[in-house]
């Protein structure tokens, strides 16, 4: 692969990161004028659709934004060396998909906002494709996801109040989905 290519990549990941650190900074700076947070997902308002695709780039306060930096980082890395068009289409799917399912199906009154649903998404897709692309590479790669996030499992049960659980679940679903769609639909030993 072209240096250019991996500049392209890490550069779209790493914009995407300065995009919410820049967003909660203005958060902070601005105070109560700005209020970013009330543009995420608010299920079942149609105000809230507008946050299926900028609820990622929303965070509650540093701490929550710090937390999910670093994951976002690793998984979304690893996602993009599949391909800045992988990489695009899972992260719209996620967002889309898990996002509407949030809209549609979340408690009413509360706004869902922050990273961890593209982190969860991107957590399912890299452990669904690599069990069942067929490739070792992909299976490698499940298998170190799993091993380093898979505690993140427990974040899709309802517990810690403030928690966006049902971001979390339809998410992992969302990109679930999408690795299933990466299935090898051709058999590993073909019989004659």
């Amino acid at each position: 692969m072209k240096t250019e290519e991996w500049r392209d990549r890490l550069t779209l990941l790493l914009t995407m990161l300065a995009l919410m650190w820049l967003v909660e900074a203005a958060d902070r700076m601005l105070g109560s004028w700005f209020e970013p947070d009330q543009w995420g997902i608010v299920p079942r308002q149609w105000r809230g659709l507008g946050g299926l695709l900028i609820s990622p780039f929303l965070h509650a306060d540093w701490g929550h934004l710090a937390a999910n930096t670093v994951p976002f980082l690793v998984l979304g890395g690893l996602l993009l060396t599949r391909g800045m068009a992988q990489f695009l289409q899972v992260t719209v799917l996620v967002a889309g998909l898990g996002g509407l399912c949030v809209w549609l199906l979340g408690p009413g009154g509360t706004v869902h906002i922050g990273a961890s649903g593209l982190i969860f998404g991107y957590f399912g897709f890299l452990l669904v494709a690599g069990l069942v692309e067929g490739s070792w590479t992909s299976l490698f790669i499940a298998l170190g996801v799993g091993f380093l996030y898979g505690s993140l499992i427990w974040g899709v049960l309802p517990g810690e109040p403030g928690i966006s659980w049902q971001g979390h679940l339809f998410s992992l679903l969302a990109g679930g989905f999408a690795g299933w769609g990466k299935r090898n639909r051709e058999p590993a030993i073909r019989l004659e």
